[in-house]
């Protein structure tokens, strides 16, 4: 069930329009199935000899643990690949982007077969954190300890601070604070560059880094200087084409005015941007296909060539399965400020749904995901089932389920402002019950609307089909 196929994206307090922090992240697979659900998982204390159902690793997990919000894999038996969520003192965790430590690295701190790797990662680590702070050094200590069998990238968000964490070989990692007024975009590929060791509050950092560096005479520049990127990443030929264009346009949407080679190994791991950032930006990053550049596998772009089609890899392809964008907002009181924007499917045909996380239970069709295709029940198949009617016919539907989306998107916006003025006076047990109840209604709602656009889709494909035959149609 490894993946190495999903795009991050990071945006700090002063850079969103509405001062939210937000971390999002879209989780992609091997093929074109993978079944998901959201669930919550409640407050409870752990004392148990943890064992990964997908490499054997093994912790004893004592303490007590908050409850928290994640996307599972429905089907547990090769692990639980929670992915990402948010805990009841609003910090929001995804995990991971896969990415790869170069061979040099490796020969001296290798892969650990049994360590740390993306199935556990969230289990460990989300209740047991009060902020993002917290959950970097956690996470960190524990893969000191127990090493890690993936090269792998995480994010950690309080409505303060944004962090990005990356591992190097078996039992190292830095992480790196993303600037209040800065975003940043990671694709499978290590993305952290140059480490200031003499500050805390922007690096945190393996205790053995250093020393690993210099005495296995590692570190390539030419200034003495630590670029984490350069010393343990991969930079080969498939990153220009796999990774990199995915940064490049992701910073041609947010800082338009520069010019960039789309597979450059050179550009920077954060920016500011050129407009504040919203949700919407970020779904329009996450939903993306290089829109309206010669790269778009669709074909939109006018004079696009087939060749330049297929040379890059694109963010929305059949490979899709859940995508969470993970909001702390600052304007609104904590009780209420965190929400988790969920689209499940194919990114470009389906929409974000906001749900609260200080809830007690998640929509019912969230939690269920057969292996059985069951769009009545199940969100995630039903949004799979759109995307089998949009593919065949995409250039025919696109209009139409781009309007569907903006109306989704219009709906959770308004949603979500109602919510919040109907939360503000209430005590915390009916606080919870209600954004539990609001929560339902807007999966109802969106639900709706979506099978309103499926049954269209169906109708309409069903009146054009090629196979028609009338009479004098052969003269």
């Amino acid at each position: 069930m490894k993946k190495d196929n999903c795009t991050a994206m990071l945006v700090g307090k002063d850079a969103s329009i509405d001062g939210s922090t937000m971390i999002a992240r879209d989780e992609d697979g091997y093929a074109g199935i993978n079944e998901k659900l959201f669930v919550v998982n409640k407050a409870k204390h752990y004392d148990e000899n943890y064992v990964s159902k997908y490499n054997g690793f093994k912790m004893h997990l004592e303490g007590d643990g908050c409850k928290w919000t994640a996307a599972p894999t429905a089907d547990s038996s090769e692990g639980r690949w929670d992915e990402q969520g948010i805990n009841e003192y609003n910090v929001a965790m995804t995990a991971t982007e896969t990415e790869a430590t170069n061979a040099r690295c490796l020969g001296h701190d290798p892969l650990v077969k049994n360590g740390i790797n993306e199935d556990a990662m969230l289990y460990i680590t989300l209740p047991f954190v009060k902020t993002a702070r917290e959950g970097v050094k956690r996470l960190g200590q524990l893969i000191e300890k127990y090493g890690t069998g993936e090269t792998n990238g995480i994010a950690f968000s309080d409505n303060k601070e944004v962090w990005y964490f990356e591992t190097g070989a078996g039992h190292q990692w830095v992480a790196a604070r993303v600037p209040d007024d800065s975003y940043a975009i990671c694709p499978n590929i290590m993305v952290i560059q140059k480490i200031d060791f003499d500050d805390p509050d922007n690096f945190m950092f393996a205790s053995t880094i250093r020393d690993f560096v210099k005495k296995n005479h590692l570190n390539n520049s030419n200034d003495g200087s630590f670029n984490f990127r350069n010393i343990f990443g991969t930079q080969d030929e498939a990153d220009a084409f796999y990774n990199t264009p995915r940064i490049w346009y992701g910073q041609k949407l947010f800082n338009p005015s520069i010019e960039q080679d789309p597979t450059s190994q050179e550009m920077p791991f954060t920016r500011k941007p050129e407009r504040k950032i919203g949700i919407e930006d970020v779904q329009k990053f996450l939903t993306s296909h290089y829109n309206g550049t010669p790269y778009d596998p669709m074909d939109t772009y006018s004079s696009g060539d087939k060749k330049d089609q297929k040379k890059f890899r694109s963010i929305a392809l059949d490979r899709n399965q859940e995508s969470s964008i993970l909001q702390i907002r600052n304007n609104v009181p904590a009780r209420f400020a965190a929400i988790q924007w969920i689209n499940m499917g194919f990114y470009a045909y389906s929409p974000y749904v906001p749900f609260y996380t200080n809830i007690e239970d998640t929509p019912l069709n969230y939690k269920i995901a057969e292996h059985t295709v069951d769009p009545d029940n199940s969100a995630y198949w039903l949004y799979k089932t759109l995307q089998v009617l949009v593919e065949p016919r995409f250039h025919q539907y696109v209009y139409q389920v781009n309007a569907y989306r903006d109306d989704c998107q219009s709906y959770g916006i308004g949603r979500v402002e109602k919510t919040d003025q109907a939360a503000e006076d209430m005590d915390q047990e009916e606080l919870v019950k209600y954004l539990t109840t609001a929560n339902d209604q807007t999966a109802g709602v969106i639900t709706k609307k979506t099978k309103a656009l499926m049954s269209d889709l169906i109708r309409q494909a069903l009146n054009s089909s090629k196979y028609q035959f009338e009479r004098g149609d052969n003269l």
